[in-house]
């Protein structure tokens, strides 16, 4: 009588055991199956960022050449460079720019623009590029330099001014070309005046403040890749 009891209870418990294993069985196969959804997703999503990277990459590369190929001949004589890297069209002699602590346009700098601006609108606007450019950014840039009893801070202030007050002077100047005037709404849209004082200074190989090249005018070109890759992140 007492074995057939626990033999009973004893069947009754391994029962209950294997239905536990059961649906162990079944939860590990539920949490393995979200964790590779999970994994193929991740992994998906990873692919199209890196898609967008790579074509990121060859939008810059290919617009580096066109506008290298458009203005080489040009650089020397503006005493200006493109930076391969940020697309950044740089004019380097401050004494063809402004007048000293002036916002005022310079003569030569004007005739450089006018020969550069529409040159360089045609490139960014043409079919291969134009869904491609987010902004345009016209950046003023400045040294340390203020007046010679000026505390650092005082100076900071001055020249972020002085280079915010230049930048729109540039942007007021181009906009009226007669050359861009079919293309003015998409301008007004893209192109930004931006003062950055003294904050991106140039050094020399010593490490030293570059004082002349620190004071340049940069038209910046920043693609809309960076969105896009901000929409596959947030995308549910």
């Amino acid at each position: 009588m007492f074995d057939q009891r626990y033999d009973t209870e004893s069947h009754e418990g391994e029962s209950q055991w294997i239905s536990i294993s059961d649906l162990m069985s079944v939860l590990m196969m539920i949490f393995l199956f979200i964790a590779i959804s999970y994994m193929i997703n991740v992994m998906e999503e990873q692919e199209r960022i890196k898609e967008i990277a790579v074509a990121y990459n060859e939008l810059q590369d290919q617009l580096y050449q066109d506008l290298n190929k458009e203005f080489k001949d040009d650089l020397e004589d503006w005493n200006a460079s493109i930076d391969r890297k940020t697309l950044s069209v740089k004019f380097e002699s401050p004494e063809v720019l402004f007048e000293q602590g002036s916002d005022v346009l310079r003569d030569e700098f004007r005739i450089i623009l006018l020969d550069f601006f529409p040159r360089y609108i045609n490139i960014l606007t043409s079919e291969k590029y134009i869904d491609n450019i987010d902004e345009i950014r016209i950046e003023g840039h400045t040294s340390s330099e203020w007046s010679s009893n000026s505390f650092p801070q005082e100076a900071y202030i001055g020249n972020m001014k002085l280079s915010q007050d230049r930048t729109r002077e540039v942007l007021a100047y181009v906009l009226l070309l007669d050359q861009v005037k079919g293309k003015r709404n998409w301008i007004k849209n893209k192109v930004t005046a931006n003062g950055l004082s003294s904050s991106k200074l140039v050094f020399t190989d010593e490490n030293e403040e570059d004082k002349v090249r620190s004071r340049r005018v940069e038209f910046r070109v920043k693609t809309n890749a960076e969105q896009q890759i901000v929409k596959i992140l947030t995308a549910n």
